[in-house]
């Protein structure tokens, strides 16, 4: 999953309009015009499209807590250079101030399940012995699992069903 299309997700589960978008890089004292949110929302094959760094994209995380929960006292969090799919996850879940419980229970709402300790791992430090690397697969459950508690927004259709007969589209 690429940045952009992360970006993209976070938009639609929260229903955040351009105005929005620029107002939560503010949140993290980053300066984004509306022509700049709009070139990295654009699919990958627009001639104007603007690939999201890693930067660009934590900084969006840090202005998403600072909106959430509030600027904290003091300098502010410095924008990772690298992201990993762990350090969105935990990201993620500061700024919606969700629990253990809470994420597993958002996860669930997918049909996919692990158990607190393994959710732990994710968590932990990269030298950590129970250290546990976040899958793709795990964070796009993650954001389904959101997509479903804030939009309500059952599975999307395929777009061509092969079990259907041709022709009854």
């Amino acid at each position: 999953m690429t940045n952009n299309d992360l970006l993209r997700r976070l938009r639609y589960i929260f229903d955040y309009n351009d105005a929005k978008m620029i107002s939560i890089y503010g949140q993290a004292e980053h300066t984004i015009t509306r022509a700049q949110v709009s070139e990295l929302l654009k699919k990958d094959d627009d001639p104007a499209f603007q690939e999201c760094t890693d930067k660009l994209l934590a900084t969006f995380l840090n202005g998403l807590i600072n909106d959430q929960r509030g600027k904290k006292e003091g300098p502010q969090a410095v924008p990772e250079e690298k992201l990993t799919n762990n350090i969105i996850f935990n990201k993620l879940k500061i700024a919606l101030n969700m629990k253990a419980e809470d994420v597993l229970a958002t996860l669930e709402l997918t049909g996919f399940s692990i158990s607190k300790h393994e959710l732990s791992a994710f968590f932990r430090k990269p030298g950590h012995k129970h250290y546990r690397v976040c899958k793709d697969q795990i964070l796009r459950n993650f954001l389904h699992g959101l997509q479903l508690k804030y939009r309500g927004d059952s599975e999307p259709k395929p777009a061509f069903d092969w079990n259907q007969p041709p022709g009854t589209e």
